[in-house]
């Protein structure tokens, strides 16, 4: 994806944890971060703790949702995808992209990955791996002072 595009639909999924949203529902109050995250991915469990943090500090401000993209056979079982979130306190809506449609529609390559969309659904930041946060919360922001600024 690139910078300004729209958020592509979020249908598709194999599964849905912790509630299912659409990108209508995302899309024209505030912005959202969409993280992918695969539960055979070290360092996706070691920034999951940050991730985390965001969805609690910028709760009502930031709209948050995990995409579970399977790197393996093994990342497929659903009752281990189940394990890890609840192990790794993933409260936020899950999209479990089993088929890769929505990794395929985000043309992501990268876990963890993180991509940050403006209020209106378009791509404001990306970014892939598992150091970097404190970037990832300046992109995020900024594109919220953007928002307060535009009220």
């Amino acid at each position: 994806m690139k910078l300004r595009e729209p958020m592509p639909e979020l249908s598709g999924a194999t599964d849905w944890l912790n509630g299912e949203v659409t990108k209508e529902d995302l899309i024209g109050t505030i912005p959202t971060l969409i993280h992918f995250w695969s539960i055979s991915c070290h360092l996706c469990k070691e920034a999951m703790p940050q991730v985390n943090d965001f969805r609690d500090k910028y709760e009502g401000k930031l709209n948050v949702v995990a995409v579970h993209m399977p790197r393996s056979e093994d990342d497929l079982n659903m009752e281990e995808i189940k394990k890890v979130a609840a192990e790794h306190g993933i409260t936020q809506p899950i999209y479990v992209d089993s088929e890769h449609n929505l990794t395929n529609r985000f043309e992501n390559q990268y876990v963890p990955a993180y991509y940050v969309f403006d209020k209106e659904g378009k791509l404001r930041h990306f970014q892939a791996g598992g150091s970097g946060m404190k970037m990832l919360e300046k992109r995020v922001n900024r594109v919220l002072d953007e928002l307060e600024k535009a009220e």
